[in-house]
């Protein structure tokens, strides 16, 4: 399945029905007095999320949706019948944008969330309605109100825990092919990997967490070099970015320290260009492909030195699995303690916060950050 992240759409709510002016006209009852119903309400449109949905691909090609106006009313105190709704199911993680103004309309985070798109049109009142002591015969309706009109912009950002930067090549399929159930495609050529990937690992029955891959970041993606900017929206989710760093050389009698340093800064400076908030989260290094490197620490604390970074740093090999295992571990810990702080959070908001809450245990270690591995 091809895989869409934005889409332009147009919906158009039904129109409600009209009402009726109508009077009760049978034999042997000469004021029958007024009986026109009511119109019916024009059909609205809705989204919700789906968590079984992963693409936008459907808006692409189906880019109208009107719903169908309201019937109008009958004598006989008949009411019009309301029109049948739509229901457009988009993936979780979905923002409704509108597309004249850039106004951010809904945000469908949560699978089952619905949001109402267009409302329909109300239906008219019929002639039952004015009736009065005063007003014994009214000729009175009114007309059923038009339905609401749209032009939106659909953009999906996927939802997890944990984002894979870094350049063309650097071991990020392979990463998360070795650790989660994805199975990106693999090849030793740059841009093999053109649309994100997401990849759940399980780090014990009950503890998991979601990484997503997205396509290699360039010097002059700002510019629309390589892919761009053009998946960064992905990460804007994430709780932590793991920046994958190759530190391997074809040529073994160069230095590689200089060229991955380059290349690391090249990667975060885009990453300011493109949002300071994304520039802002999380971010932990990860040296790859140590089983390419003959002293794989010694070359981590010169990189560390010559990049002059202060986080977390792991030397690991996405190919053979080394070093992978205390990386995942670290970063359920973090995972966890984050949801924990978040959690507190919400329920300090909602007035519901209990100090010795079990799920608030503060005294764990895993609340700290993990300490720099370099």
């Amino acid at each position: 399945m091809k895989f869409v992240d934005e889409a332009t759409i147009e919906v158009i709510a039904g129109k409600g029905g009209n009402g009726v002016a109508s009077f009760r006209r049978e034999k042997f009852i000469p004021f029958g007095g007024p009986d026109g119903g009511d119109g019916g309400r024009g059909g609205s449109i809705y989204a919700v999320a789906d968590r079984n949905i992963n693409t936008l691909v459907d808006f692409r090609y189906a880019r109208l949706h009107r719903a169908k106006n309201g019937e109008n009313g009958r004598g006989s105190d008949q009411y019009g019948a309301a029109a049948p709704d739509i229901v457009l199911r988009v993936p979780v993680g979905t923002v409704v944008h509108d597309a004249d103004t850039g106004e951010v309309l809904f945000d469908l985070d949560r699978h089952g969330q619905k949001v109402t798109l267009a409302a329909g049109g109300q239906g008219g009142l019929g002639n039952l309605h004015f009736k009065s002591s005063t007003n014994r015969a009214p000729r009175q309706f009114t007309h059923g109100k038009e339905g609401e009109q749209r032009r939106l912009r659909l953009e999906l950002k996927v939802l997890a825990d944990v984002g894979l930067l870094g350049l063309p090549n650097a071991g990020k399929s392979t990463f998360i092919a070795r650790v989660s159930n994805a199975r990106p495609k693999i090849a030793d050529y740059p841009f093999t990997t053109l649309h994100p990937n997401l990849g759940v690992v399980r780090t014990s029955e009950s503890r998991s967490f979601v990484v997503a891959d997205i396509p290699g970041l360039i010097e002059g993606a700002s510019e629309g070099a390589g892919l761009g900017h053009q998946f960064l929206r992905h990460l804007a989710r994430t709780r932590v970015l793991l920046h994958l760093v190759d530190v391997s050389s074809p040529d073994p009698d160069a230095d590689p320290v200089p060229q991955a340093v380059q290349d690391a800064r090249a990667i975060a400076e885009e990453l300011r260009r493109y949002d300071p908030t994304l520039y802002d989260k999380p971010r932990w290094l990860v040296l790859n492909k140590l089983d390419m490197v003959p002293d794989p620490q010694a070359l981590a604390r010169r990189f560390v030195a010559a990049y002059g970074w202060q986080g977390p740093v792991y030397v690991i090999s996405a190919l053979t699995g080394e070093g992978t295992r205390e990386l995942l571990f670290d970063l359920q810990d973090a995972l966890d303690a984050a949801r924990t702080r978040e959690q507190q959070a919400q329920d300090r908001a909602d007035g519901t916060y209990v100090a010795d809450d079990p799920r608030f245990d503060e005294t764990r270690s895993d609340a700290e950050p993990p300490p720099d591995r370099s």
